[in-house]
């Protein structure tokens, strides 16, 4: 009986299954050569030669047939030559898969050569205030406040470790020495330093600081510079205050990467004005965080 749709089999045997083309994991396969007939045998004329240096199939072996497939006439070498195909095309889908695996196309996540991070020599600590200069602010005139009256200590840290991240922080409240305990101040240092182990921070990291210039309103605006001396990028935030007001002080940010290694400092100092101290100038402010930064960098490299 014939197939709706096909050529009828002068022979009333039913031909081989058109295979697919593309295997299970979309990989394009070669077109199968359509099978001999089985009861049109070829001559002995027809056979091409099999040898040494010579082109054709070997001898036994239809011209047709892919190699590996045995030749076969009637029913059992058709179901054969079915089984043998069938073969081939789960070891190409196999192939293709490992490839894919691995790699090999060079597409995908796993195709992709990984950065190795560079952490630039420096080293995780759980307390990042042992490592946080503090002479260069108590050499211009600021000491830490007491904590002897106050339900948290001074200075305080944190610290996280991950495979992909090491965070620290460490905040220090500070006081002017000239200034007496009924005046109001307001002097903090908050420090961050984080090791980046999975990403690269070094294409985004100009961007986040240049972000401020952005943020602005009709109080204050944000002025960003990049300074030399300092890891392999460094740079410095300012607040400018454009409204009237009866504190004097200055809000700095210096921000450093060094490899895969980010450091940032915040200074923030508000003052009386009635008081008997004087408070920094941004630019006085930025050099004190530039001598902290220097000397807190060498010692987390120890």
């Amino acid at each position: 009986m014939s197939i709706p749709g096909e050529t009828p089999n002068p022979y009333g045997q039913p031909q081989p299954p058109q295979q697919p083309q593309h295997s299970a994991y979309g990989v394009p396969q070669q077109p199968q050569p359509q099978a001999a007939n089985p009861y049109a045998q070829p001559t002995m004329a027809a056979m091409p030669a099999a040898g040494y240096g010579q082109t054709g199939a070997p001898m036994g072996m239809s011209p047709a047939m892919p190699p590996g497939i045995p030749a076969g006439g009637g029913g059992k070498g058709g179901k054969g030559w079915l089984w043998g195909l069938g073969g081939a095309v789960v070891a190409s889908a196999v192939w293709a898969g490992v490839v894919l695996a691995t790699g090999g196309f060079g597409g995908g996540e796993k195709g992709e050569k990984k950065e190795k991070p560079d952490l630039a020599g420096y080293v995780y600590t759980d307390n990042l205030c042992d490592s946080t200069d503090t002479e260069t602010f108590e050499t211009e005139g600021y000491d830490k406040k007491d904590d002897s009256s106050s339900s948290t200590s001074n200075p305080t840290h944190s610290s996280s470790q991950d495979p992909a991240l090491d965070s620290m922080t460490c905040n220090i409240d500070f006081k002017p020495d000239t200034a007496s305990s009924s005046d109001y101040s307001s002097v903090w240092l908050y420090t961050t330093a984080s090791r980046h182990k999975k990403t690269n921070p070094a294409p985004e990291f100009e961007a986040t600081y240049r972000a401020y210039e952005d943020q602005k309103s009709s109080s204050y605006s944000y002025e960003v510079k990049a300074v030399g001396g300092l890891g392999d990028e460094a740079y410095v935030v300012t607040q400018t205050n454009r409204s009237s007001s009866s504190t004097s002080g200055a809000y700095v940010i210096l921000a450093v990467r060094d490899g895969w290694v980010t450091y940032q400092s915040t200074w923030s100092e508000y003052i009386s004005s009635s008081s008997d101290a004087r408070a920094k100038t941004s630019d006085e402010a930025t050099d004190m965080l530039k001598k902290s930064a220097k000397a807190t960098l060498e010692k987390m490299r120890d």
